[in-house]
C-alpha cells in the first residue's frame, strides 16, 4: 500500500473526527444556544429544521460542483466554514446573527458530508477492501469527544464562545494542514449520456436512499427521544436518563471499529442484514422494556445494529456506480437529512397520539424493511472480502497537494 493512500486515509479520518466533534458541540448545546439568543420554544424547531434542509441543498449543490471541482477541494474549504460557523453561533448575540451562522453551517455541512464520503468511497476502491466503517467509527469518536467537551462547558457554566474557540483554534489549522494529503478518485466523465445515465442511476439508487432514510429515522429516534423515553415511560431518574445516548454512541463506535472486518469476512449484505435485525430487536426491547435497565439494553443493541447501515450504504453506492460514484454519494447523502427531519417529529406525533412504546415499533418496522433491499449491498466484481480483494496497485487518481 502506497504512502499516498496511507496519508490520504489518515487525513480523511481526521476530517471525519473534526466533523464529529463540531456537530456534537452544536447539537448538545442547543439549550444554551436558545438561552443566549432568546429563541422561543415555538421558534426553535424552525431554526433546527433549517440546518438539515440547507444541508440537503449543500449536498445537491456539491453533486453539481464535483463535475468541475475535485471533492478534495470542496472538503478542504467546506470544513473551515463549518468550524467558523460553529464559532459564529457561540460568539453572536443577535437572532439575525444566529440565523446567518446556522445557514452557513447547514450549507457547508452538506458539502462537507458529501465530499468526505466521496473521498471515503474512492479510497475504499483504491484499497480494494472495506475501510468505510473505520471512517465513520472515527466520526463516532469525534461525537463522543464533542459531547464530552460540551458537558464540561455546561458543567463549568462556560460561555459558548469560550467552549468553542479553543476547539476551533485546534481543529481548523489541523484540518487545513491535513487537507494537503486528501486523495481524489479518478475523474468522472461528464456528457449528455452521463446526464441520462444519472436518471437511470437514481432509480437504481432508490433502495439505498430508502435504507439511508430508515437508518437516520432510527438514529434520530435515539438521539431525540431516548432520555425522555427512559424518564417518562420507564420511570428512570433524570441522571440515568442521560446515559442511553452515551451508551448508544459508545456501542456505535465499537460496532464500526470492527465492522470492516465483518464485511471482509462475511460480505456487506450479510453485515447489513445482521445490523438491521439487531437494530429491530433493540427497538422491540425498548418498546417492551419493564424498566430502565432493560431499556438501556435495548439502546445498546440499537447502537450495535444501526451503526453499520449508513457507512455500508455509501460504500454500496460506490460499488454500484463506480463511474459516477461522486454523484451517487451526493444524492444519497440528501436522504441522511430526510431521515433526520422525519424521525423526531414522527416519533413525537405517534407518542402523543398513541403511546411512546407503540411509537418505537415504527422505526423498528422501517429498519426491518432494509432486509428487503439487502441485495443492493451484495458485492459486485470488485467485492471487498477474503479472496476477492483487488490488486493493491490500483490507480489512486489525483493527489491533493498544497493549501
Amino acid at each position: 500500500m502506497t504512502d499516498v493512500l496511507r496519508r490520504g486515509r489518515a487525513s480523511l479520518a481526521f476530517s471525519f473526527l473534526a466533523q464529529g466533534v463540531a456537530f456534537a458541540l452544536l447539537v448538545t448545546r442547543i439549550p444554551a444556544v436558545q438561552d443566549r439568543y432568546g429563541v422561543s420554544d415555538a421558534l426553535l424547531p424552525a431554526f433546527l429544521a433549517a440546518v438539515p434542509v440547507l444541508a440537503g441543498v449543500g449536498s445537491v449543490t456539491t453533486e453539481r460542483l464535483v463535475r468541475r471541482i475535485p471533492p478534495s477541494r470542496l472538503l478542504r474549504w467546506s470544513q473551515p466554514v463549518v468550524l467558523l460557523a460553529l464559532l459564529g453561533v457561540g460568539a453572536g448575540d443577535r437572532m439575525a446573527g444566529l440565523a446567518v451562522a446556522l445557514a452557513a453551517f447547514g450549507l457547508a455541512v452538506g458539502a462537507l458530508d458529501a465530499s468526505m464520503n466521496m473521498l471515503g468511497v474512492s479510497l475504499q476502491r483504491s484499497y480494494g477492501r472495506s475501510i468505510m466503517l473505520s471512517f465513520h467509527a472515527v466520526y463516532s469518536l469525534g461525537g463522543i469527544l464533542g459531547a464530552s467537551l460540551a458537558w464540561a462547558g455546561a458543567h463549568w457554566h462556560l460561555a459558548l464562545w469560550v467552549s468553542y474557540l479553543p476547539v476551533v483554534a485546534v481543529l481548523l489549522p489541523a484540518a487545513l494542514v491535513g487537507s494537503r494529503w486528501y486523495v481524489d478518485g479518478e475523474s468522472e466523465a461528464v456528457s449528455a449520456e452521463g446526464e441520462a445515465a444519472g436518471v437511470v442511476a437514481f432509480r437504481m439508487l432508490l433502495p439505498l436512499c430508502l435504507v439511508m432514510t430508515f437508518a437516520y429515522i432510527g438514529d434520530s429516534t435515539v438521539s431525540n427521544w431516548s432520555a425522555k423515553y427512559l424518564q417518562d415511560v420507564l420511570g428512570s431518574s433524570e441522571q440515568l436518563a442521560t446515559v442511553p445516548y452515551a451508551v448508544y454512541m459508545v456501542t456505535t463506535l465499537l460496532g464500526r471499529s470492527i465492522g470492516d472486518f465483518g464485511v471482509r469476512r462475511f460480505g456487506a449484505a450479510a453485515v447489513v442484514r445482521t445490523g438491521a435485525v439487531v437494530a429491530a430487536v433493540g427497538f422491540a426491547v425498548v418498546a417492551g422494556a419493564p424498566g430502565a435497565w432493560v431499556g438501556m439494553l435495548g439502546f445498546t443493541l440499537l447502537g450495535l445494529g444501526l451503526c453499520v447501515l449508513v457507512p455500508q450504504t455509501f460504500a454500496a453506492a460506490g460499488r454500484l456506480f463506480p463511474g459516477v460514484s461522486d454523484a451517487a454519494v451526493a444524492r444519497l447523502n440528501v436522504f441522511n437529512y430526510v431521515g433526520f427531519l422525519v424521525g423526531s417529529p414522527l416519533v413525537g406525533a405517534l407518542g402523543d397520539a398513541w403511546s411512546y412504546r407503540g411509537a418505537m415499533l415504527v422505526p423498528m418496522a422501517l429498519v426491518l424493511v432494509t432486509l428487503v433491499y439487502a441485495r443492493s449491498f451484495a458485492a459486485q466484481p470488485d467485492r471487498y472480502g477474503g479472496g476477492h480483494e483487488r490488486p493493491r496497485t490500483a490507480d489512486v487518481g489525483r493527489g491533493s497537494n498544497g493549501l
